[in-house]
C-alpha cells in the first residue's frame, strides 16, 4: 500500500503531459472529456492531477492495449 505522501502527490498539466508522452492540450481535452480526473485550485482555476488517478489511467491503457 503506498504511504499518504504518495497518494497526495498533485501533478501540474505539464507533468501529465511528459508522463503520457502526449501535448499539453491533449492533456487539457482529455481533463475537458472526462478522460483523466483533474482538480481546479487558485483563482485561475490551475489544473492538477493526483499521481494515483494518471498511475491508473496507465495501467487501464496497457490492459486495453494488450487485449
Amino acid at each position: 500500500m503506498a504511504s499518504p505522501n504518495e497518494t497526495n502527490i498533485m501533478l501540474t498539466i505539464s507533468d501529465v503531459a511528459r508522463l503520457l508522452n502526449v501535448h499539453i492540450n491533449t492533456v487539457r481535452r482529455w481533463s475537458n472529456q472526462g478522460i483523466l480526473k483533474a482538480y481546479r485550485i487558485g483563482s485561475r482555476g490551475d489544473r492538477r492531477f493526483h499521481q494515483e488517478d494518471i498511475d491508473s489511467f496507465l495501467s487501464q491503457q496497457t490492459e486495453n492495449s494488450q487485449q
